[in-house]
Parts: C-alpha cells; sequence; structure tokens
C-alpha cells in the first residue's frame, strides 16, 4: 500500500463517505448521465481500475457548475454531501485498463460454477425470489439457508453490529437460526430454482437431528435436483442442545452424521465447519473420511457483541437479554483464513476442495481466499450490508487483476500464498528490515512517534520543526508498528540488513534512515 499517493488516500476517503443509495438520486441529476453511484461503489469495493474505466474521455465534471449531482446528494441532510466532482475529477488522471478475457468459471466438488461467488447459507439466500435475483445479477450458485424437518421459533431483534470510529459495520452478530420455511416450501424452492436457472448451482444446506434425519434430508434434496449437500455443522447459536456447532465439534457426530447423509444421495457432500475449537483438521478429516468430498469454513464465530453501560444489556437485545451469537463480517477473515491455510497445509486435506467464507467483502477479499486453497467462495454479511450488486465489482475486479497480471483463468491463482506461510521456526531471524520514511508524503502528524514510543521501541523521534519522524536505527527492531499507523502512507518497508550489520544503538546523536 505504500506506492499510493494523496490522490488515492483521498479518494478512499471521499468514496467511504458515500451512503452508496439505491436509486442514487446523483445519477438521475447528472446531466450528462455519468454513473456517479455506480463509479464510486466500485471505488468503495477496491476496483479502482473498474471505476477509472466507466467514465467518459472527455469529463465533463470538471467544467460544470450546476454541480446538480451534489445538490441531490441525500448525505447533506446529515452533514455535506459527497465531493462527487471532486471524486470524478481526480479519478480520471488514472489510465484506463483493458479488460481482457478471463475464465471465471470453475469446476468445484466435480459440479462446474460458472464462476466462483456463491451467496451463503443465511438469510441472504432463503426463498425463490431472493435467489432468482441474485441469479439474474450475476452470483454463480448459492448455499440456501439451512433447511431442516423442524421450523423454529425466531426472536425480534436478531443482528446487532460492531462499529470502530467511522466504520459502522466492522463486525456483526446475529441470533437466527435456519430456514423459517417449511420442508415442503424449502424444497419447492430448490426445484424451481433448478428449472429456472439450470446452470446456476444449488448447494442445500441441512440439518438434522439424528442420524435419520441426515438421511432423510438428503433424499429429499437430491430428488429436488440440488447439485451439491453441505451439512451445517456449525451454527453457532441453535435453541436446541446438540445441533450446529455441538456437532462440529465432536469428530465422531461429524462422521456419523456424514456416513448417514451418505446413505441419502449420489451427489457431493460439504461439510460446514465451525471455528469455535482449537484445530479444525480433527473434524474436517472424520467428515472426509466418512465421505464428505469437500470442506465449507468457517462458518460464524461465538460471541458476546457488547453491553448496554445503561442497562448493562447487550445485543440484540430482547427484552433486556440475549445469547451467544455467531460473529461475521471483515473482522473474521484472518481468523478464516488460518483456518483454511491451515487444513490445505494437513497432508490428509491437501487435496480436499475447500468453499471459503468469513468476511469476504470484495474481489480482493475472495482473491485471498482462493489463493490459500478455496475453488469457492460465499458471501453474506456484506450483502446484508450492500445488497446483491456487489457481485458486478467482484467479477470485474478478478477479472482486471487477473488480466493484468498475466492469468488467463481463476484456477490459475488456486493455492499460490500457500508455500509463503511456513513454521515460525522457518522464518529469517538473522537479518531486520528498517522502515522507509518518504519526508515529501509525510505530514508530520506524529502518528509514527506515538505509537513507536508508547507501544514500541522508542526508537523515533519527531523533529520539533517540520514534526517528520528521526529514527534511530539503533534502537529499532524493525516491528513496522509505524507503517501500520501511517495515515499517509509515507512509511514502506526499507532495506534489509544482516542483524550482526545494524547500526549500533545510539542515545547522544539522532540520526536517519529516512530517504
Amino acid at each position: 500500500m505504500s506506492n499510493l499517493t494523496y490522490k488515492d488516500i483521498s479518494l478512499t476517503e471521499e468514496a467511504g463517505g458515500c451512503l452508496l443509495c439505491n436509486n442514487a438520486p446523483c445519477t438521475k441529476a447528472c446531466p450528462y448521465g455519468i454513473e456517479a453511484d455506480s463509479i464510486i461503489r466500485s471505488l468503495r469495493f477496491e476496483n479502482m481500475e473498474g471505476a477509472a474505466n466507466r467514465l467518459p474521455d472527455e469529463l465533463p465534471c470538471k467544467l460544470c457548475k450546476s454541480k446538480e449531482c451534489m445538490a441531490v446528494c441525500l448525505k447533506r441532510k446529515i452533514n455535506k454531501p459527497v465531493p462527487i466532482d471532486e471524486i470524478l475529477v481526480k479519478l480520471s488522471f488514472n489510465k484506463k485498463t483493458v479488460l481482457k478475457d478471463v475464465d471465471l468459471s470453475i469446476d468445484f466438488c466435480t459440479i462446474h460454477c460458472e464462476n466462483p461467488f456463491f451467496l451463503s447459507s443465511s438469510v441472504v439466500g432463503s426463498n425463490y425470489e431472493m435467489v432468482a435475483k441474485a441469479f439474474d445479477m450475476g452470483w454463480g450458485g448459492v448455499a440456501f439457508k439451512t433447511i431442516g424437518t423442524f421450523v423454529p421459533k425466531e426472536v425480534s431483534p436478531r443482528f446487532d453490529h460492531l462499529q470502530k470510529e467511522t466504520t459502522p459495520f466492522v463486525g456483526f452478530k446475529n441470533i437466527e437460526q435456519i430456514s423459517e420455511h417449511s420442508l415442503e416450501e424449502n424444497l419447492s424452492y430448490f426445484r424451481q430454482l433448478k428449472k429456472n436457472y439450470p446452470g446456476k448451482v444449488i448447494v442445500a444446506s441441512i440439518m438434522g437431528q439424528n442420524e435419520e434425519e441426515w438421511t432423510r434430508l438428503s433424499k429429499l434434496v437430491t430428488e429436488a435436483g440440488v447439485d451439491i449437500i453441505e451439512c451445517n455443522f456449525s451454527c453457532p447459536h441453535m435453541a436446541t442442545d446438540g445441533l450446529g456447532s455441538d456437532v462440529g465439534q465432536n469428530p465422531e457426530l461429524v462422521s456419523a452424521y456424514t456416513k448417514a447423509v451418505k446413505k441419502g444421495t449420489h451427489l457431493p457432500i460439504l461439510a460446514k465447519m465451525t471455528p469455535n475449537l482449537g484445530s479444525m483438521e480433527i473434524p474436517a478429516i472424520a467428515a472426509v473420511e466418512a465421505g464428505a468430498y469437500g470442506i465449507a469454513a468457517i462458518n460464524t464465530i461465538k460471541s458476546v457483541m457488547n453491553v448496554n453501560l445503561n442497562t448493562f444489556a447487550s445485543g440484540p437485545d430482547v427484552k433486556g437479554k440475549t445469547s451467544v451469537g455467531g460473529y461475521s463480517g471483515k473482522a473474521v477473515k484472518p481468523i478464516a483464513l488460518h483456518f483454511i491455510q491451515a487444513m490445505k497445509n494437513n497432508k490428509k486435506l491437501i487435496s480436499t476442495p475447500v468453499s471459503g467464507m468469513g468476511g469476504i467483502e470484495t474481489w480482493r477479499d475472495a482473491a485471498e481466499f482462493i489463493a490459500l486453497g478455496c475453488e469457492n467462495i460465499q458471501v453474506t454479511t456484506s450483502v446484508m450490508q450492500y445488497g446483491y450488486r456487489i457481485i458486478e465489482d467482484m467479477i470485474e475486479g478478478m477479472k482486471l487483476y487477473l488480466g493484468s497480471h498475466g492469468y488467463q483463468s481463476i484456477s490459475d491463482i488456486v493455492g499460490k500464498a500457500l508455500p509463503q506461510i511456513i513454521p515460525a521456526d522457518d522464518l529469517d531471524r538473522s537479518s531486520i528490515c528498517y522502515p522507509k520514511f518518504d519526508k515529501s508524503k509525510c505530514l508530520g502528524c506524529g502518528r509514527c512517534y506515538l505509537s513507536c514510543y508508547d507501544g514500541g521501541h522508542q526508537a523515533l523521534q519527531q523533529n520539533e520543526e517540520t514534526g517528520q519522524p528521526v529514527m534511530d536505527p539503533g534502537k529499532c527492531v524493525g516491528c513496522h508498528l509505524c507503517t501500520a499507523v501511517c495515515p499517509a502512507h509515507a512509511i514502506s518497508p526499507g532495506i534489509r540488513v544482516p542483524k550482526q550489520s545494524r547500526i549500533p544503538m545510539t542515545h547522544k546523536k539522532e540520526t536517519s534512515r529516512a530517504g
């Protein structure tokens, strides 16, 4: 990220203030027909090249004096309108990127998928109309909301969220259970979807209460025409004991129920794993040895979201009470990647197909999961925030990335990141990488100094005149905390030298490797 310019940083921040309206008034108001809403949305979803490609060759915003787009911007009702004209003008300096013919299709669990982007088993895919809309917009498949032989009694409210500073949706908690539709209704949805969308992939997520139910459900969804069966061994908040993550934490039950599902179907079986345990490999191996063709990971993480310090209730607040629920969203992505990497490095699972999920919002998130060995990805929380329309930038962003890096197919990057993650003992511990400071970008804010002194190794001082950092290489251990906190991306990895060659510590004279 160190090669970002002030313009890039500004674009990201200004686009981040957009409300991402449906039927956006800014686009309707533009006298030149520029789709400002979709351009800004692309910026939000890390598809800057796609955003630039949608600009006209001659941008009228540079001369436009009416500013009609900002006059109708709904953000002005909160404080001030999104600076649409500035965003588009800054973006116009970016070169357009040729969208090359890249193949996003991939075979997953022997089933051909037009692309790897699926809706995950949740409220985002819980009836015919919803899934049909998603398919029309470009999603390659759906893991339909988990069905069972019973209809649960749900609570209200059932969702809550975690925010940080100006980010309103860092994490998300739900205490929702399986489908509220009857078994027959759900089976009819499967039949209708497969009839009207034969090229899309239908994954039936099922949950039984005993071996007989698992077999029965397996048989029924197979007869309804689905392509893959996903066994929900991992829901963290079922109201009845012995369901969901209670199963996923028990390799013996995972094995028994996988075998029961196998009795009722010839279809590929996915075992959906819970992250609420130390090692996911143990139940995953049990599932594969019992007949599962692939693994789906991760489901949500058991959580208590918050405490209201006025009422001391936690959310979602159901008449002053709540329960442990499932945590999802961008914040769980590193946890999901860890579990997936661990499974793909296990000799017994290395060739097992994995459907990855957990914090995927953009094409870049999806590419990271695929680079760690996933052949398919599933999305929920991002759809709940922004709608099915995120698929447009997922597809376009992925194609632009693959094409610009010389890849012909999405299959070309499956597992490419796995060799780069090695045991801690094998990391190079004989050298140090000093941070590099770009004085032309430095704002003189002192954030790096504060973090280094109060949370690091006191290797930075702040120049009293310029505010810029001055580094003592004798104290610097190369932790790069300064790189992480710099708001201007003015600090990046610099030279790496053997530790025996590092500059001795000095307390008397300020030295600097700023450059």
